[in-house]
């Protein structure tokens, strides 16, 4: 890579590339590669995200927006954070989970009143009957009859790790 080659400016938004053979900045993201990962990871098809564009900002912080933003380089937030690049494991933010996690067919753990209300004020616990794949999972919960994405959790050996942000914790009653 020579010294003139374009780099991440972790301090303004770009456009991801359509395609990685589009890609300008090593180790960015491309749409292509964002749209296969939810449909292979979730089972969220492409056509979900039609009407997004997606932006990089600092170091694999990847954001969301309905529709076309000309220039959004000086601005500090365009729509919504959504994915955790440029690491090992690619991460889903809780906030693209709680928007577009009800259409999730696959990497889904449906958890019972008091898992619920656990996972929800950040506890982790143990799990050893989940069959799926490790990793990211999109827990969910029963609320009025349909399936709720309640967070992101991270299953390794048999436990469900809560990765809901302490911010974000909630202590929920347990209804039956």
């Amino acid at each position: 890579m020579s010294d003139d080659a374009p780099t991440n400016d972790g301090q303004q938004f770009d456009r991801l590339p359509e395609t990685p053979a589009d890609r300008a900045v090593e180790g960015r993201a491309s749409r292509e590669e964002v749209l296969d990962w939810w449909e292979e990871r979730f089972g969220i098809g492409r056509d979900t995200f039609a009407e997004y564009s997606f932006w990089e900002k600092g170091a694999g912080k990847i954001w969301i927006f309905n529709g076309e933003a000309s220039d959004p380089s000086e601005v500090e937030a365009v729509g919504m954070t959504f994915l955790r690049t440029r690491q090992e494991h690619w991460k889903p933010t809780g906030r693209a989970v709680s928007r577009f996690g009800s259409r999730a067919t696959k990497n889904v753990i449906e958890l019972g009143p008091e898992r619920a209300a656990a996972f929800a004020a950040g506890d982790d616990q143990d799990l050893p009957e989940w069959d799926g794949d490790w990793g990211y999972l999109i827990a969910t919960h029963e609320v009025a009859g349909e399936s709720v994405p309640i967070g992101v959790g991270l299953y390794l050996y048999d436990e469900l790790r809560s990765v809901v942000p302490k911010g974000s914790r909630a202590d929920l009653p347990v209804v039956e």
